[in-house]
């Protein structure tokens, strides 16, 4: 599990509509841990999806533009491999990619759905009886207009990904316009048959209440709410959105809960971040999240601790 953490650099977590979450709790045991993870699935929202609470984010797959040091080879690719297959022996099996992950044009690199369709493939040649849950988004790029944009696009991604469909299908922000056509885009895809559930991404408060509320008139459950959610990046809490999701039973789901990796304590003043992620977490950054790192490196050894609220 640690090497696809480290490997990702994306994972994320589903808190459902637990109020607390200051709780880190450390178990000794890698395989309790394991049957742990596999016992503890999470329903997302009013739907009838339970996935694991834990899960991958694919961001990092095939990405020459943000990831990677602006290369993608081999190497990277057996990397990538190994931590789908690492993630699924300690038992998470929910896995989070987009249409914009990963690259079609640079040089060497591959789109991220169609590296996890790979990954998926081989894994059930090896083990049939394995199931994984997918979660893809769809990019609202100003040029798309209308309900039938969102299902020609999800229609691509089932292509790379190689599934006839997924579980939890996103929108992966807000339009600049044309967000109704969109929502009622997903709602075509579940009586289509072509998603499980439907959630969106970095939404506020007001269109997160918005989109439920148009999907709530088709008698569909808005699953999930994706945004930015870590110890040291709170705004959910702040700006409303943790405390609508609350209120209308949606799931929100943390993504770079561990910041990009900042949080698990690979990264130090002396040994920054390469690439983008290095102007963001510059060692001046990492140096005043010290304390914090320190406290996250205590708590680990003790069975459960409160970590203060920043």
């Amino acid at each position: 599990m640690a090497m696809a953490m480290n490997v990702s650099s994306a994972c994320f977590c589903v808190s459902g509509n637990r109020r607390s979450v200051n709780r880190v709790r450390a178990v000794a045991s890698e395989d309790f841990a394991a049957s742990k993870i596999k016992e503890d699935k999470v329903r997302l929202g009013g739907s009838d999806l339970e996935v694991t609470r834990l899960g991958i984010g694919a961001w990092s797959w095939g990405d020459t533009s943000y990831w990677n040091n602006f290369e993608w080879d081999d190497g990277k690719m057996k990397a990538a491999k190994a931590a789908f297959d690492s993630s699924v022996d300690c038992g998470i099996t929910f896995f989070d990619t987009a249409e914009v992950y990963g690259s079609r044009f640079s040089f060497g690199a591959i789109n991220s759905e169609t590296l996890l369709g790979r990954f998926i493939e081989d894994r059930k040649v090896k083990d049939p009886e394995v199931e994984v849950a997918v979660a893809t988004k769809y990019a609202a790029l100003p040029w798309r207009l209308g309900r039938q944009s969102v299902l020609a696009a999800l229609k691509e991604s089932l292509d790379r990904l190689g599934l006839s469909s997924v579980e939890l299908y996103q929108l992966h922000w807000p339009g600049i316009w044309g967000n109704e056509g969109y929502i009622d885009g997903l709602g075509d895809a579940v009586e289509q048959g072509l998603v499980k559930a439907v959630g969106v991404s970095n939404y506020s408060e007001s269109r997160l209440r918005s989109a439920y509320e148009k999907l709530k008139k088709r008698g569909i459950p808005l699953a999930s709410n994706q945004v930015n959610y870590s110890l040291i990046y709170r705004a959910p809490e702040e700006n409303g959105v943790k405390a609508a999701c609350d209120e209308l039973g949606v799931t929100l789901i943390a993504y770079s809960p561990i910041a990009q990796g900042v949080l698990t304590g690979k990264y130090t003043p002396e040994n920054p971040p390469t690439g983008p992620r290095g102007q963001i977490y510059t060692p001046e950054y990492l140096t005043k999240l010290q304390p914090l790192l320190n406290r996250i490196k205590e708590v680990g050894t003790k069975p459960t601790v409160e970590l203060p609220h920043r």
